[in-house]
């Protein structure tokens, strides 16, 4: 009786039939693939090893930055300015920024800029990329090429500036949501996945006397939550960390989070106009983990809610059928 090598398995005495080599018949004929043979215990310690390196990396810096953050002044000087692990942890960084107001006013005009400009671009994209996406649309492609020359062609600073001012947006929080309204990159990558989805059911909620609205609303952002919410994360964080358009545009009374950031990391000293309760003396190095520290928690709170579409939306385009 002859033998058979299956790729990736043992040499089976007889004949296997054609359709065999498939999983259901491998699992009929007792053979298992080379998929389902348990990995080699130098792969698996390698894998972990890679994991842990990874991890470590990744968690180290945060653990350091809220370690100091939480440090008194006497531990941040023995210590050399950095701490791993605080042996007596104390809020009273926390409790400066805070009792000034100018951190406290910075978080709460970020949220709202955050907030507002991201539910704003994203609207925006969503309609454009929906307008786009119809093959009849006259004028499709002329509009298109327009877009996509954004792409191309940045329309520099000083014409930003200009375009701004003339607008009367300066000093004004709409400087920071208008000019960067819609994301070419981002209507492109919509525009190409509401282009997939399948004509017939939009010709069938036509036929039941929908209009294109109640198509975009019922049919086209119920199938295309894992994209949108990408765009939404991606978008979120570019409006949480931005702050060059503050610099030009807004004065330090209205200033956001990140220029506070950057006064406080870069120049390593409070805000000309900062008023830090004088009772709690704290190092400035803590301070500035502090600062640090509350810049990173809303992103860091908002993730897991989109943790689900997030992951969905990387994946989409990457599993046909």
């Amino acid at each position: 009786m002859a033998t058979v090598k299956i790729p990736g398995g043992p040499k089976v005495p007889g004949f296997l039939k054609p359709n065999s080599v498939t999983p259901e018949g491998l699992r009929k004929s007792g053979v298992r693939p080379a998929w389902m043979e348990k990995p080699h215990p130098l792969a698996v310690v390698g894998k972990f090893l890679v994991i842990a390196i990874i991890c470590f990396v990744t968690i180290y810096p945060f653990v350091l930055v809220i370690g100091t953050s939480l440090s008194t002044t006497e531990e941040i000087n023995r210590k050399g300015g950095l701490v791993l692990w605080p042996d007596s942890p104390s809020l009273d960084a926390y409790y400066a920024i805070f009792s000034g107001g100018t951190v406290s006013g910075a978080l709460i005009r970020s949220i709202l800029i955050t907030v507002i400009g991201t539910a704003v671009h994203v609207v925006a994209t969503i309609l454009m990329a929906y307008g786009l996406s119809k093959r009849d649309l006259v004028g499709g492609k002329f509009f298109l090429m327009t877009v996509l020359l954004t792409m191309l062609f940045s329309p520099g600073l000083i014409p930003s500036f200009l375009m701004v001012n003339a607008l009367g947006l300066m000093n004004n929080y709409a400087a920071l949501i208008l000019p960067g309204l819609i994301s070419a990159f981002n209507m492109v990558i919509l525009r190409s996945f509401f282009m997939n989805i399948p004509e017939e059911l939009k010709e069938s909620a036509r036929i039941d006397g929908a209009g294109d609205l109640s198509i975009l609303w019922r049919i086209i952002l119920p199938l295309s939550k894992g994209v949108i919410a990408v765009i939404t994360l991606f978008t979120a964080v570019g409006f949480w960390n931005s702050y060059f358009g503050a610099l030009l545009y807004l004065e330090s009374d209205k200033w956001p989070l990140p220029m506070i950031l950057r006064e406080y990391v870069l120049l390593g000293a409070p805000m000309a106009d900062g008023n830090f309760n004088s009772e709690v003396v704290v190092p400035s190095q803590a301070i500035q983990m502090a600062v640090v520290v509350v810049s990173l928690v809303p992103i860091l709170l908002v993730y897991p809610f989109l943790q689900k579409y997030f992951t969905k939306g990387v994946l989409t385009g990457a599993i046909k059928g």
